[in-house]
C-alpha cells in the first residue's frame, strides 16, 4: 500500500492559538476552569482537556460567578459576553480572529442598513455567534433551494457573509445563486472561509483522484473535516471520516493500493501518526508526502489572556 499524506492538514492558527489558550490559562486561573462550548470540534481534544478538569458548558449560567470563562474559538454573541459580565466573570476570549472578522462585517453592514445573506449551516456554534452580533439583520441560507424562498425583492441593501469553515464548492453555489437573483448584492470586502479551510479542500482535490480510499481524521460535529469528506466523495473517491485508527475498518482497505490521508484543523497530529504507524505495520506501507502549499500563519494568544498572566506575575 502507499499512502498519500496530504499536507497542509491538522491544526489551524487558530486551533493552536485556542488550544494553547486553555493550556495557558490553567496555569494561571488552575482548575476547575470553564469553557463555553468545546473549545474546538475534537472529542480527543475535549476530553484531554476535561481529564484535566476543564469543564465544558452549553450556557454562562452553568460557570460559578465571578470564575473565569474562555470563549472557544468558532465566537460568541453579545448575548453571552453581557450574560458573563453580569455574572462577574473574567472573559478571555479565544475566538479565532478569522470568526472576529466576519463578526465585525456582521455589525459594520448592519449599521449601515444592510439586510445581510448568511451562508452557512443553521445550528453551528460559529453561525449562532455570528447571528447574535445581529439578529434582526441576518438570514441564514443553507442551499441554493433557501435563495428561491428568501422574501427579498431586490430593493433592499443585501450583502453576503459566510460561516469560514464551508465547503468553497457549496458556497460557491449559493453565492451564484444570490447573484443570479440579487445582481447588485455587496461580497464581504474579503474571502470569508478561512485559509486553512480552502488549503485542506485544496489538497483533497489535487490527491483524491489519484486514490483508491481516502481516510479524513477529524470528529463528527467538525464542519471542516466533514467537508473534507464530502469532497473527496464529490470527486469519485470513498471516504472516511475517523476520530481515530480504533474506528476504521479492515474491510474498506481490501484492495486498496493507494490511500490518501489527511486531517480536518481541529485534529491532532498524533492521531494521524497513530494510523501511519498502523497501516505501516499491518500492511507495510510507503508514505509520500504531498505538499500543495506552504503555510505559515500564527495568531497570537488573547490579549485577555496576558493581561491576567502580567497581573499574576
Amino acid at each position: 500500500m502507499k499512502i498519500l499524506l496530504a499536507d497542509p492538514r491538522g491544526f489551524c492558527a487558530g486551533v493552536h492559538m485556542a488550544i494553547d489558550t486553555v493550556e495557558e490559562a490553567l496555569k494561571i486561573v488552575g482548575a476547575p476552569l470553564y469553557v463555553y462550548h468545546e473549545i474546538v470540534h475534537n472529542r480527543h481534544v475535549v476530553e484531554y482537556f476535561t481529564k484535566r478538569d476543564v469543564v465544558f458548558v452549553d450556557t454562562i449560567d452553568e460557570v460559578p460567578a465571578n470564575s473565569t470563562v474562555i470563549f472557544s474559538a468558532h465566537g460568541v454573541s453579545p448575548a453571552v459576553r453581557d450574560r458573563a459580565k453580569e455574572r462577574g466573570c473574567v472573559m478571555i476570549d479565544a475566538t479565532c480572529p478569522l470568526v472576529t472578522k466576519v463578526h465585525m462585517e456582521a455589525r459594520r453592514y448592519a449599521k449601515q442598513g444592510f439586510k445581510i445573506l448568511l451562508i452557512g449551516h443553521a445550528g453551528h456554534d460559529e453561525v449562532v455567534g455570528t447571528v447574535g452580533e445581529a439578529p434582526d439583520a441576518i438570514t441564514i441560507v443553507e442551499s441554493p433551494e433557501d435563495v428561491d424562498n428568501l422574501p427579498f425583492t431586490g430593493e433592499e441593501k443585501l450583502c453576503y457573509l459566510t460561516q469560514t469553515t464551508l465547503s468553497m464548492d457549496d458556497a460557491n453555489k449559493i453565492i451564484d445563486a444570490l447573484k443570479k437573483r440579487y445582481e447588485g448584492i455587496k461580497p464581504p470586502p474579503s474571502e470569508d472561509i478561512c485559509y486553512a479551510t480552502t488549503n485542506r479542500q485544496h489538497a483533497i482535490r489535487a490527491l483524491a483522484h489519484d486514490a483508491d480510499v481516502v481516510l479524513v481524521v477529524g470528529s463528527k460535529n467538525s464542519s471542516n473535516s466533514v467537508r473534507l469528506t464530502e469532497i473527496a466523495e464529490n470527486s469519485g473517491t470513498r471516504a472516511y471520516l475517523v476520530d481515530d485508527k480504533s474506528e476504521i475498518d479492515p474491510t474498506w482497505l481490501a484492495g486498496v493500493d493507494k490511500l490518501l490521508l489527511t486531517a480536518g484543523a481541529s485534529a491532532p497530529e498524533h492521531l494521524v501518526q497513530e494510523i501511519l504507524e498502523m497501516l505501516q505495520a499491518e500492511f507495510g506501507a510507503e508514505v509520500e508526502e504531498h505538499k500543495t502549499i506552504d503555510e505559515d500563519m500564527h495568531f497570537e494568544l488573547p490579549r485577555s489572556l496576558r493581561v491576567l498572566s502580567n497581573a499574576s506575575a
